[in-house]
């Protein structure tokens, strides 16, 4: 579906490092993007809408899908970040008495760590603010090495502290990319995705052969995998 991930955490233990996350956004893509057999913003939004009907502290923004064109990663951070400052989540329980400030971090998978070293395809000022003024939470992925990935690259390096690399207990390497192609040849996706979500797109026929516009080509793009 072409998501951006962010995860949003407050300092839960003071000076101790530990955080305890309290809200998740996922922000659709905008339909400039550029990626071939994009579905439009309005369907997007809408599934992601109906995959988290029963989430209680994971909610869709639109604003990114909204926009006139396609924004950078690092932007969108800002723009949620600004959000969350304004107004910040409510935190509930005996220890959340406190004002912390939350931290808006990327949740992504590894992939997205390798992508970094793409010539052109990243800013490297924005990788910059990202791990330093962010934060990533990093999923790791079949046929990555993410550590590597974060000692290969000095500007990972040095923000090593604000790279979380999470390990699955169960790994799961089923991607949107091998849903999409299942739903194009026809092939059940049951399981794969929710009842209700399935139903969208049988009815609205997503995702079959000929179904998607084809976006333009921009290489320069950066973060086609996030």
């Amino acid at each position: 579906m072409h998501l951006r991930l962010f995860e949003v955490a407050r300092d839960h233990l003071h000076q101790t490092g530990m955080y305890q996350v309290v809200q998740g956004i996922i922000s659709p893509v905008n339909d400039n993007y550029g990626k071939k057999d994009l579905a439009p913003s309005h369907y997007r939004v809408a599934m992601a809408r109906l995959a988290l009907q029963t989430s209680d502290w994971i909610r869709v923004d639109p604003w990114e899908s909204e926009q006139a064109q396609w924004m950078e990663t690092v932007k969108v951070l800002r723009h949620h970040h600004s959000e969350l400052l304004r107004s910040p989540p409510q935190m509930e329980g005996p220890d959340h008495g406190h004002a912390a400030v939350p931290e808006l971090r990327l949740l992504c998978g590894a992939d997205v760590l390798k992508s970094f070293r793409t010539p052109n395809l990243w800013k490297e000022a924005h990788i910059q603010e990202i791990v330093e003024e962010f934060g990533m939470v990093c999923v790791g992925r079949e046929g990555h090495d993410p550590k590597g990935y974060v000692w290969e690259s000095p500007v990972l390096q040095r923000h090593q502290h604000n790279v979380h690399l999470a390990k699955e207990p169960v790994q799961n390497e089923i991607s949107a990319t091998y849903i999409r192609r299942a739903l194009g040849q026809g092939q059940s996706v049951k399981y794969l995705l929710p009842d209700a979500v399935i139903a969208y797109i049988k009815e609205h026929k997503l995702y079959t052969n000929g179904s998607s516009r084809e976006g333009k080509s921009t290489q320069s793009n950066e973060g086609k995998t996030s």
